[in-house]
């Protein structure tokens, strides 16, 4: 026997720049079908379990490497890698010289390097623990939805769900409309197979492929061009096929591209606000960091102190904590609305989930039960025909592509009728698969000494095809020519039906010489008209709740389907969406995209639709600055799942649309849909009030080190004091990813507004300043803290002060409303910023803050602090109130 031909192991074996097909591959392109199984010691009938135990020992697990989540330690490495990390890096250097190293041996203090070290340790374990359970738990929800394909394997009747990192190299795979290609493959049959290889090649019409080559000519141009294989990660768009696994995992051309075509997707508007807020921040530093060595040394003449200093106000301008607390609100997110049956692939995806402003689903599942069922079986005239249900039984029970819910619902109803006795001996010769352009199929068997091709699809796809139509008892012929009266006859019946909810499919057929041949797409005309299945798909009891919910919290939805208008509007009134306007899909084609920009807005659904369609009406909505997010479970809609903000699919999807959507829903409801909404909007609120309130304290922060550097004959705050200060105050958010938002919040759809934190900022930003100017002023004249000799009493002060208004604007930031009145915090915040206000209040009593030059301040100064803190929250709330008059939003 043939030895195995092992596949390359690693991407060097690829070829130049991993980009070269495994030439395996291309040799068994070159054989037939039967050599090509020889080669991999393969047979049509399956791997014994023995030989794929060995060949899973020899090849691994059919998986990309890269794609799994990165090692504990090389996450901890990426955790520490931060702008702010480097900075507090770089000062905790620079201390260290200054402190240690050149310091006089009596003179010598680590106390700034351990700050700084706990410091940048605090900001890096804290986001390496939130990024670490993050990742741990998005793969536990990924493997909720696993994909699987159709494996033959010995022994097994007939094709069988597996995993798709099962395979190895010689497995025999099915494949038909809407599954993803799990491995490259060397096709052994194939049915009008066409393969849309965009993800590779980003062409978007999809290649026919054959399980022989059409001609003798050169093989292809191209690796990718290769007629009689599959790569792993396109997706089939219609017909059938048997093929046999050749690579797997690394080894595939995917896994050899992987680095270069899967890497990060594009960042959100909300990762370009957080990177603008981030730069400006350190881009603030490096201004002001020198002008406060600058001033400090000109005025106090102590120029190593005053490099001290600055580097403190460095660190203390720095939000380190920012990629904690982002992190932290994702993963928080994440899990939240996987308790909500919402799973998250791509935790940035929740943002633009909070941002949905527009909706557009299918009504199929969603606004209905997913639940078809099969009411009659009619004749051309509206009659009880039992040769129509028999026919419909043939079609689907003999297709092998893409078995739709009506298909079941045929087979389960022909069942209760114990009418399959009748059918069962027909023979199958051969099928035309579904495709979603054509909107029909046929199937063609054999009973005795003829065949008979059997087509069920839309009505009008199939009424262009028929002509000739199916008495039945209303002629002694039978047959009769399909006459233009018969058509309207036949629409005004399906237009009934279709007004009292029920989606019809027309079923034709057509006799034809037995012959063992390929029947094409040719095949289906002149057929002869049988008659019609209607089907019933009643509306979901939740989705007039559902949509009220939605709308409520500004999210329009959109209906875009495949099915015709009456039907569709029927649905809409019965689950209370009000349709202000209908489109076809031959509309939207008509129109030209700024036409179809304005005409999408005002239109509720879109009926007809073809893949390429769906995705012009999310990209028209687009374009008008709506943020857009798409349902969808087929394979016709994987190009919009892209397209869209946010692609949302099911558990029970086809591979491509899964793999295609930034979120899977594990029950296919607007309720559920609505739900983990609310739960975007929230992780989004919850970032949005720790960069304001960063952006906004440490603005307020440099302005009165700038005053209090000019006036001061000494350091308004000595470094380690100013170091311990940002610490406390670092911890006090650490809770805000668990915090509540108000109610008012979520009814409205929130966008990344990266001018108005630098307006924020602006505003409430110096409100501090204010009071830490008072301050000054009180510790001066009041408590006599005017000399270099009492120093200590002043910064003793200030830093009560300066701790417990930051720990304020916590409370004061988180809410439009009046904090611990009309909104409060939740408890974990409230426990942590009383708990660091408390140890602010007693540090300069304690024996750690005599040891960084503190003193314990006297009982009349605490009057003084609580006029100054209720002040401030005073004038706070009035500028909150003056803001959002004026700009009408506060977060």
């Amino acid at each position: 026997m043939n030895k195995v031909t092992k596949p390359p192991q690693n991407n060097r074996e690829m070829g130049s720049k991993g980009r070269v097909v495994s030439s395996l591959l291309v040799e068994l392109c070159e054989c037939s079908p039967e050599q090509a199984l020889a080669r991999l010691e393969a047979t049509p009938t399956g791997l014994t379990e023995q030989q794929v135990e060995r060949r899973q020992e020899q090849y691994g697990l059919n998986e990309v490497s890269h794609e799994k989540p990165p090692t504990w330690y090389h996450q901890l490495f990426e955790a520490f890698l931060t702008p702010f990390n480097g900075v507090l890096f770089a000062v905790s250097i620079v201390s260290l010289f200054s402190d240690v190293i050149f310091a006089a041996p009596d003179d010598r203090s680590f106390r700034t390097v351990i700050v700084l070290s706990a410091m940048v340790l605090l900001s890096t374990l804290l986001r390496f623990w939130q990024e670490f359970r993050s990742n741990q738990a998005a793969e536990e929800l990924k493997a909720m939805v696993s994909s699987t394909t159709a494996v033959l394997r010995a022994g097994m009747p007939r094709a069988q769900e597996l995993p798709i990192s099962a395979l190895v190299p010689g497995d025999i795979v099915h494949l038909s409309a809407g599954d993803m290609v799990p491995a490259d493959v060397r096709l052994l049959s194939a049915k009008d197979l066409f393969v849309s290889q965009a993800m590779l090649t980003g062409e978007s019409l999809p290649l026919e492929k054959y399980p022989l080559l059409p001609s003798p000519r050169s093989l292809a141009r191209s690796p990718l061009e290769l007629e009689t294989a599959s790569f792993m990660g396109t997706n089939v768009v219609s017909g059938t096929a048997t093929a046999v696994v050749v690579a797997t995992g690394d080894t595939t051309y995917f896994g050899a591209m992987a680095r270069d075509i899967v890497g990060a997707r594009p960042l959100t508007s909300f990762d370009i606000g957080v990177n603008r807020v981030s730069w400006m921040l350190i881009r603030f530093l490096l201004v002001m960091t020198p002008l406060v060595f600058l001033i400090n040394g000109i005025t106090k003449g102590d120029w190593l102190e005053s490099l001290l200093f600055a580097v403190s106000v460095a660190v203390g301008l720095t939000p380190e904590m920012l990629p904690m607390i982002v992190t932290a609100n994702l993963a928080k997110g994440a899990v939240m609305m996987a308790r909500r049956k919402s799973i998250v692939k791509r935790l940035n995806a929740i943002q633009n989930f909070g941002a949905m402003d527009i909706l557009c689903t299918d009504k199929t599942g969603t606004l209905t039960q997913n639940r078809v069922i099969l009411e009659r079986h009619l004749d051309i005239h509206g009659n009880e025909d039992s040769q129509v249900l028999e026919l419909a039984w043939l079609n689907s029970f003999h297709q092998t592509g893409l078995k739709n819910l009506l298909d079941v619902a045929v087979l389960e109803y022909a069942d209760q009728l114990e009418l399959v006795g009748k059918v069962q001996h027909y023979q199958k010769v051969d099928e035309i698969p579904f495709d979603f352009v054509r909107r029909r199929m046929s199937v063609i068997v054999r009973n005795g000494g003829k065949n008979l091709l059997v087509c069920k699809g839309a009505i009008e796809e199939v009424l262009g095809l028929c002509a000739f139509a199916d008495e039945n008892a209303a002629a002694p012929e039978g047959v009769v020519p399909f006459t233009d009266e018969m058509r309207r006859n036949v629409r005004e019946i399906t237009r009934d039906l279709n007004e009292d909810g029920l989606r019809a499919l027309a079923v034709a057929y057509k006799e034809l010489p037995p012959e063992d041949r390929a029947y094409t797409v040719a095949d289906e005309k002149e057929l002869v008209l049988a008659g019609y299945v209607p089907f019933l798909d009643p509306p979901k009891e939740t989705a007039r709740e559902a949509i009220a919910a939605l709308n409520e919290h500004g999210v329009a939805v959109k209906i875009i389907t495949g099915d015709n208008e009456v039907v569709t509007r029927k649905i809409c009134k019965e689950v209370g969406l009000a349709v202000d306007l209908a489109m076809a899909g031959k509309d939207v084609a008509a129109l030209a995209d700024a036409e179809l920009a304005e005409a999408a807005e005002r239109t509720t659904i879109f009926t007809k639709m073809s893949p390429l369609e769906k995705s012009r009406v999310i990209r028209a909505l687009q374009s008008k600055g709506h943020t857009v997010g798409y349902l969808g479970d087929g394979i016709n809609d994987a190009a919009a799942l892209k397209d869209a903000d946010v692609g949302i699919s099911v558990d029970t999807a086809v591979d491509i649309a899964k793999e295609s959507a930034d979120i899977i829903l594990l029950e296919k409801s607007l309720l559920v849909l609505e739900e983990a909404v609310i739960e975007g909007r929230k992780t989004f609120a919850n970032i949005i009030k720790y960069i304001k309130m960063t952006a906004s304290s440490n603005f307020g922060n440099v302005f009165s080190v700038l005053v209090a550097s000019v006036f001061l004959p000494f350091l308004p705050m000595l470094p380690i004091q100013l170091l311990i200060q940002n610490l406390l105050y670092d911890i006090s958010q650490v809770s805000i990813p668990w915090d509540d938002v108000d109610r008012d919040y979520l009814t409205q759809p929130r966008k990344w507004d990266a001018g108005g934190v630098a307006r924020f900022m602006v505003f409430i930003g110096p409100i501090s300043s204010i009071f830490d100017i008072v301050t000054f002023i009180v510790m001066w004249h009041v408590f006599g803290a005017d000399s270099v000799e009492k120093q200590s009493l002043f910064q003793s002060g200030w830093f009560v002060v300066g701790l417990l208004t930051q720990t304020l604007i916590v409370h004061m930031i988180r809410t439009q409303h009046i904090p611990f009145i009309q909104s409060r915090a939740a408890t974990p915040v409230i426990l942590l910023t009383v708990s660091i206000m408390a140890i602010g209040i007693y540090l300069p009593f304690s024996p750690l803050g005599a040891h960084v030059g503190m003193v314990p301040l006297p009982m009349s100064y605490f009057p003084w602090l609580i006029g100054i803190l209720l002040s401030y929250c005073l004038l706070t709330q009035l500028i909150k109130r003056f803001y959002i008059r004026r700009f009408g939003q506060w977060l």
